[in-house]
């Protein structure tokens, strides 16, 4: 048995989640893959071709979208929201720009639960015009799943489509990521990782986006809201250490660090490496990046080393307070490049 997979074994019988498939690969090859545990009580087994919900991994491919059209001359990154939403005009939310929706430093704050107050998307809209602006000279980077909404709904006024059809467009049919979607149809789900016992929902989770304000909006946005497997993923890890799909300066710009010294290490919907606790561990180079997930999900990417990692688990399926996942999901990235980079 490797040792990644004696680890993510032993986050089985923790029960810290119930499941869980990886992929280590380079450019060219698959290096490790695998699956533990089930997908849920009394569930069949995880299979390499399960799907996971990747919460907040959907905003690097949503990122990706807003690239893609950068590439087409559609969009800039000094553009303010006020240009393409017109409502939110003479607010104080106008001159946001496209680069700090993406960097998480806009006066957007950080994780509100709009669902509680929202019934439909367009009130989450209306909601985040106006949320009370945060101090940023006191936390200069604030993760922000509110601005990241304010993003996938700029990309649909861009486009005039849906962001579904935007991200098969863009994302993945030229990726020929089969299996990544919102709001994945009913047949399915049985290959489909449950997440957790929803109070406010009254029931289990299963096909259905976790995120409670990405459900207010219909399972489709630019924070959360999609499904996929490994080998899909792999297809994100793979196109961003070999190229082709973005020129060359639209990657490196995408993938540099844009907040060097502030509080948080941000490229364009990428996180950086963090000098100190990143989730990817202590031993990927300091030019890696990659983006997690709250339901447990991560991808990793490091073009010094030539790899790529990826984890999918449904770490929220017996608690939210999973702590214990943290530390696996370092260990888990400290193996990746011990057992694939000599």
């Amino acid at each position: 048995m490797s040792k990644i997979r004696d680890l993510l074994e032993s986050g089985v019988r923790g029960k810290i989640y119930s499941g869980a498939a990886y992929q280590i690969g380079t450019k060219d090859a698959v290096l490790e893959n695998g699956c533990v545990g089930t997908l849920g009580e009394e569930r069949a087994p995880v299979s390499l071709d399960a799907l996971f919900d990747l919460a907040s991994v959907t905003k690097p491919l949503v990122a990706l979208a807003f690239m893609k059209q950068m590439e087409e001359g559609k969009v800039c990154l000094d553009d303010c929201a006020g240009r393409y939403m017109p409502e939110y005009r003479n607010s104080d939310k106008s001159n946001i720009t496209m680069r700090q929706l993406l960097t998480h430093t806009s006066i957007i704050p950080g994780q509100v639960q709009l669902y509680r107050s929202c019934h439909n998307r367009q009130e989450i809209l209306e909601a985040i015009r106006f949320l009370p602006p945060r101090a940023v000279e006191a936390q200069p980077v604030m993760y922000s799943s509110q601005g990241m909404i304010l993003l996938g709904e700029i990309l649909c006024r861009i486009e005039d489509m849906p962001l579904d059809q935007i991200m098969d467009k863009y994302v993945f049919q030229p990726l020929g990521m089969t299996e990544t979607c919102y709001n994945p149809p009913q047949y399915l789900h049985a290959r489909i990782a449950s997440t957790e016992f929803c109070r406010w929902r009254g029931y289990r989770l299963l096909g259905e986006v976790h995120d409670e304000n990405a459900f207010v909006m219909g399972g489709i946005c630019g924070h959360a809201g999609l499904f996929s497997s490994v080998a899909d993923m792999a297809k994100i890890g793979q196109m961003c250490l070999s190229g082709g799909f973005l020129p060359q300066p639209l990657m490196k710009l995408m993938t540099k660090n844009h907040t060097r010294g502030l509080n948080e290490a941000r490229g364009l919907g990428w996180q950086c490496r963090d000098a100190s606790g990143s989730p990817a561990g202590d031993l990927f180079s300091e030019v890696s990046y990659g983006h997690t997930g709250y339901t447990g999900t991560s991808i990793w990417i490091d073009p010094y080393y030539g790899i790529y990692a990826i984890l999918l688990t449904n770490r929220v399926y017996y608690f939210r307070e999973a702590m214990e996942f943290s530390h696996l999901r370092r260990c888990f990235h400290n193996l990746a490049v011990l057992g694939n980079v000599s």
